[in-house]
């Protein structure tokens, strides 16, 4: 009986133990990864994704579409100003200051680029 006590310890020692809290969280994080992947995938068929508080997520692409525009498009409903928006194209994200909408910069976007507005 001690054997086998001690071959189920060895087991539970080198297999480890999850929390519940731990097996949550991964299972939040796939999830999520599952999510942004579809994101992706849907926004290089259709166009540019709008991710934060927009009526209109999904802007068609047309040729020469530029950050203005697609946020314009999207309808931006939030509460405050965003402070930060964050551009990801092909898995590389840049993050630029909000206020590149107010002065003019045009910024032109490609088809399946996920802009989020924070």
């Amino acid at each position: 009986m001690k054997i086998w006590f001690s071959i189920l310890l060895l087991a539970l020692l080198v297999t480890g133990c999850t929390s519940r809290s731990q097996a949550r969280l991964h299972a939040d994080n796939a999830f999520l990864a599952g999510q942004n992947a579809a994101l992706r995938q849907q926004a290089a068929r259709n166009g540019v994704t709008i991710v934060g508080a927009v009526q209109n997520p999904q802007v068609p692409w047309v040729a020469g579409l530029t950050l203005a525009q697609a946020v314009a498009t999207a309808n931006y409903v939030g509460a405050k100003e965003p402070k930060a928006i964050i551009i990801t194209r092909q898995g590389e994200s840049a993050v630029l200051e909000a206020n590149v909408l107010l002065n003019g910069t045009e910024i032109p976007l490609e088809v399946g680029d996920v802009v989020e507005l924070r």
